[in-house]
């Protein structure tokens, strides 16, 4: 019961993130923001994601048309590109516009250079997505919502600003998950001190009036 409660709830917040952030296509491209409610990223960088990810899309369409679909995710300015297009040459046309966008730190292409994935195959990447999100609720020593999880073409990718602990140990979940077929880190390492200095302190109690 707790396992179906998991899913249910990681499909829940994948629905509502996916509804919710008003997603934009680039050929058939989703593209959205955090689907979690809390992250380690500050309220600001927070921000600067979504302008990421707004203005990406708008100079890929300007220079991409509907060519190919493509998929842009922004952590903490950091961007992942994934998808499909037809050549080489629209590949790397594509990073170096994203790579142009105002306060983008680093870019990841793992753009496939093939044919547009079907219907079905972006359903099956959708339900990898939710089936990891839930292996990922169900740990117990792990916070899920450090994580953003992007899949494609059986493909996950894991992104988030955590220790070297938790990505060994996500890493070992999404790669025991069913459907997934590789796992692709692309994460920002943080020293357990950062760790705690990140994570919310317990209130301290009121001292007692005299």
């Amino acid at each position: 019961m707790r396992r179906f409660l998991s899913t249910t709830l990681a499909l829940a917040l994948l629905g509502a993130g996916l509804a919710g952030c008003a997603p934009l296509l680039i050929g058939g491209a989703m593209v959205g923001g955090s689907l979690v409610a809390t992250d380690r990223r500050t309220s600001g960088a927070q921000l600067e994601d979504e302008g990421i990810e707004l203005r990406a899309v708008n100079r890929l369409h300007e220079n991409l048309g509907e060519r190919g679909h493509v998929n842009v995710t922004s952590y903490n300015r950091q961007v992942l590109l994934t998808g499909e297009v037809p050549s080489e040459q629209d590949k790397q046309l594509a990073g170096q516009v994203v790579t142009k966008v105002e306060n983008v730190r680093a870019i990841v292409n793992e753009l496939g250079v093939m044919g547009t994935t079907s219907l079905a195959a972006r359903s099956s990447d959708v339900l990898i997505t939710g089936r990891v999100r839930a292996s990922l609720v169900d740990a117990r020593d792990l916070y899920a919502n450090a994580f953003k999880v992007v899949s494609e073409r059986g493909t996950v990718y894991l992104m988030g600003r955590v220790t070297q602990r938790e990505a060994a140990r996500a890493t070992e979940i999404a790669r025991s998950t069913g459907g997934v077929q590789k796992v692709v880190r692309v994460m920002e390492i943080i020293s357990e001190d950062e760790l705690q200095r990140l994570l919310p302190q317990p209130a301290q109690p009121e001292k007692a009036q005299k």
